[in-house]
């Protein structure tokens, strides 16, 4: 799936790639001052943490939470730190994925995973860690200063990253792998793995702004929509893919022989699946008006781009 953004004109391809940057340089200075090496027998760690949090990645997930604020006005500093809590639980789950006991990879955003840089006692400790201090980072007031969103954003976060979210859907990872999964069952999986956490990002900008749980239907339904493309447009660049863009290792899948949207569907049907998801998701915004644009231009972003 080639990006078709890069050298686009237009309007929404722009106000893409400035929020994008902007959010980009956000996170790593953030995780820069909150991620400072100690002069003592942390450093190590510290080290390893920096490693895999700063300057990788598409940072999709606080571009949601950024987006989703900016529909109702939340200051986009307070989006900035929810976003980095949400990469901060990304980037540990990567961590533990890449270990030899899950996926067993040697590269992570085009360099060498935790473990094969460090260790893998030091990479276990940095997962842990990351998982910490994410909530360490959403119950600070810094974040919100009103406690009953600040303990919304953690219950959310905990069930969208544990087993009823992206544990749950990486365990089903590893169990594909001796299982002939169905088209239904690997749709659950990737909500689970994939899903849960974007779907957070985008109703982690509601909570921030107080909006009750009824109010955020659209929302949930574009994020559910747009996690499935995501899901497919992965499974589609697994197989026809470049390993340079995607900084990782390529056709695992397939190697591992799990059921994915590709093998089950075929690349053709999973490539119209994936736009009809994003137009689907785009109907879910159709409440908003121009303060909605950038999810918009973020829907079609996860079936162009191109890593």
């Amino acid at each position: 799936m080639a990006a078709r953004i890069d050298g686009d004109p237009a309007p929404a391809a722009h106000l893409l790639r400035t929020a994008q940057a902007d959010v980009m340089a956000g996170i790593d200075r953030l995780f820069d001052q909150w991620l400072p090496v100690p002069a003592d027998p942390r450093e190590r760690l510290y080290q390893a943490m920096r490693h895999a949090a700063i300057a990788g990645g598409k940072r999709l997930r606080p571009l949601l939470v950024r987006a989703a604020g900016d529909l109702f006005h939340v200051d986009r500093m307070l989006s900035l730190r929810v976003g980095a809590a949400v990469e901060a639980m990304h980037v540990y789950s990567l961590i533990h994925d890449d270990l030899p006991c899950m996926d067993d990879d040697d590269l992570r955003r085009g360099k060498p995973t935790v473990h094969k840089a460090y260790d893998e006692a030091t990479a276990v400790l940095a997962g842990d860690s990351l998982h910490a201090l994410a909530f360490e980072w959403l119950c600070d007031p810094a974040t919100s200063a009103d406690p009953f969103v600040r303990g919304e954003l953690c219950c959310e976060l905990a069930r969208a990253s544990g087993p009823a979210g992206m544990a749950g859907g990486q365990m089903m990872d590893l169990a594909a792998e001796t299982s002939d999964f169905d088209l239904r069952t690997v749709t659950r999986l990737q909500q689970l793995k994939t899903g849960a956490l974007i779907a957070f990002s985008v109703e982690a900008g509601a909570i921030l702004a107080r909006v009750p749980a009824e109010g955020r239907t659209p929302l949930r339904g574009y994020a559910r929509d747009i996690g499935l493309a995501f899901q497919i447009a992965d499974d589609i660049m697994d197989v026809e893919g470049d390993e340079a863009l995607a900084g990782k290792a390529l056709h695992k899948d397939d190697a591992a022989g799990k059921a994915t949207f590709v093998t089950l569907m075929g690349i053709e049907r999973a490539r119209e699946q994936a736009t009809a998801l994003v137009e689907q998701a785009i109907g879910h915004l159709s409440g908003y008006g121009e303060e909605a644009a950038l999810l918009r231009a973020i829907a079609r972003y996860v079936v162009e781009r191109d890593h």
